[in-house]
């Protein structure tokens, strides 16, 4: 005889008049249960909850842990009237945790068990928010050439080395670095040939021979200099009207609240643009690391790759390739791409110095909101995740920021020339001051850099990741709880390193990898892997207690000439 049994119960068997000894069978309970996380922090306490059918109100349950001994107690505590249980545990270490819950033998059951859980348990976890903050086109020694202890400008600020002096081949003679109060400054082209040519390098396929001394001649070169047009003249004082600038540095007195983060965060001072070229193509790295020209908008493997110029001629952009809001899509991690209204100077062909500058908004691709052109934004139905900048500040005041946001400036705060360099240092106070001011800090990793050098004078030849990088030095700081106050970060970095945090932290280490993304395209490499990128979990003590906000002044007193009003 063969009888389903799904409860307890008492059994006998009649036949011809006699019956057998009654038995009782006792069965397995069923029990559910469920983590409040399946990822956390060494340090973080997750509560396990479920039930226990039928009822078994009363009895005790354990939480127990698969070691390499066997299944171990963590947690223990008494079914309630509902036959639910609601246990904690605080995870000592990193790991892979396998959970259980036990019931133990008693008058109604049998030994039962729940089906297991598993909790990844990570010091990363800890940030559960990333926040991109990408200003625009400033060099690292434009900014912090002269910081203690960074790798700058040769002869400056107790830097080893002489003073370099750049060749001026309008006016002859060369031109040594100065330091620039101005707060508008022009900068140079910045195009993949600038970039060529401010390296002037005797291959420039390796690298090799760098003289790191075309910075003067390319932005006399995009100014159409002549040697008696005096706005053409290489600036060497610290204030002056229009002239070549490319050579001028700010230290503390004019950008007080960049310095405060280096001095309180972490400054990285080798970071650099991952490709060397200009604004469009290192967005486009930005939010899928390439930069590619796609003859069909629908198919990733008509892409090629494309340094300079990513767009057809007919003006419409068509980015095929896998971006990194496809992979944040697969695996339900929130993002927001916040975009502030306004124009972008950027322009098409960045050997050109100033151009008209076109409206930019959520809904408008662009050269710096280049995610309504992908193709996989929209067939994901995620073009809405593109948000005014207003958005973003009600998400941190509600402390509902997306786990990947990425802010993308108007031309009036980018910083991009000639754009104020005080107007972009009260923009960014505010955008950081609000963030720290959010229940989300004590979660959030703020990672603020300039998309590219803007032809500003840097002395560090850029290493070779592949055909299209690294671009030229930029500046770069870590801002968290959990940064490591004072550091200086020597790694070699680019705009890659957010990316692989970011698949680090929130997508288990999946990469943009055509082989293992589930959205192949032809792009050269996958650069998160690039064996020269560092690992920005260095900048971080996830063992130290959060540390408090660093609320600045956005409108800090400085040596600008003429005086900001903000």
């Amino acid at each position: 005889m063969i009888v389903l049994v799904n409860g307890n119960r008492w059994w006998y068997v009649t036949a011809r008049g006699f019956r057998s000894r009654t038995v009782h069978q006792r069965v397995g309970a069923l029990i559910t249960l469920a983590g409040s996380e399946t990822r956390a922090a060494p340090g973080d306490q997750v509560t396990f909850t479920g039930t226990v059918a039928p009822s078994h109100a009363g009895q005790a349950v354990q939480l127990q842990a698969l070691e390499a001994s066997g299944w171990q107690t963590v947690a223990s505590g008494t079914l309630d009237q509902t036959s639910a249980f609601s246990l904690a545990y605080t995870f000592p270490s990193e790991a892979t945790y396998q959970l259980r819950i036990y019931l133990p033998w008693g008058a109604q059951n049998i030994n039962s068990y729940s089906p297991g859980v598993s909790v990844t348990v990570k010091a990363i976890f800890k940030i559960k928010h990333v926040v991109i903050i990408m200003q625009e086109n400033r060099s690292f020694d434009q900014y912090f050439g002269t910081f203690p202890g960074a790798q700058g400008i040769p002869g400056l600020a107790g830097n080893p080395g002489t003073l370099p002096c750049e060749p001026d081949p309008v006016n002859g003679g060369c031109v040594q670095p100065f330091h620039d109060t101005n707060d508008k400054n022009y900068g140079g082209p910045h195009g993949a040939a600038n970039a060529t040519a401010d390296m002037d390098c005797t291959d420039p396929s390796t690298r090799s021979g760098c003289r790191m001394d075309g910075f003067v001649g390319q932005a006399e070169k995009g100014q159409s200099c002549t040697s008696n047009d005096p706005n053409c003249s290489p600036c060497t004082t610290q204030t002056h009207a229009q002239c070549v600038d490319v050579m001028g540095y700010h230290d503390a007195g004019e950008i007080p609240n960049y310095w405060a983060y280096a001095e309180n965060f972490v400054l990285q001072d080798h970071m650099y643009e991952p490709n060397a070229s200009w604004s469009l193509p290192e967005h486009l790295f930005q939010v899928s690391e390439w930069s590619a020209f796609c003859t069909n908008p629908l198919d990733p493997s008509s892409c090629t790759n494309a340094l300079q110029n990513p767009n057809p001629s007919d003006g419409q952009e068509h980015y095929a390739w896998t971006d990194m809001t496809y992979l944040l899509h697969q695996q339900n991690v929130s993002w927001a791409y916040y975009v502030f209204q306004g124009t972008e100077p950027d322009c098409e062909n960045d050997s050109a110095m100033t151009c008209a500058p076109v409206q930019q908004g959520p809904k408008t691709p662009g050269i710096w909101n280049p995610l309504p052109s992908f193709t996989d934004v929209a067939q994901d139905g995620q073009l809405s995740n593109i948000q005014s900048l207003s958005n973003f500040f009600t998400a941190a005041k509600a402390g509902t920021l997306p786990a990947v946001s990425w802010i993308d400036p108007n031309g009036t705060v980018s910083e991009h020339p000639t754009a104020l360099v005080s107007a972009g240092q009260t923009y960014v106070t505010g955008l950081i001051n609000t963030i720290m001011q959010s229940p989300d800090w004590d979660s959030t990793a703020i990672f603020l850099s300039w998309d590219d050098w803007g032809g500003f004078y840097d002395q560090v030849v850029p290493p070779i990741a592949d055909e299209n990088g690294y671009g030229l030095r930029v500046p770069g700081i870590v801002i968290s709880p959990y940064a490591r106050q004072g550091m200086i970060d020597h790694q070699t970095l680019s705009h890659d390193a957010y990316n692989k945090f970011i698949e680090d932290d929130f997508l288990g280490g999946q990469r943009l990898d055509p082989a293992t993304d589930g959205r192949p395209d032809p792009r050269p490499d996958v650069r998160e892997n690039s064996p020269i990128l560092g690992d920005l979990t260095a900048d971080f003590d996830f063992t130290q207690p959060p540390r408090p906000p660093l609320i600045l002044p956005v409108c800090p007193t400085t040596d600008l000439t003429p005086p900001p009003s903000c």
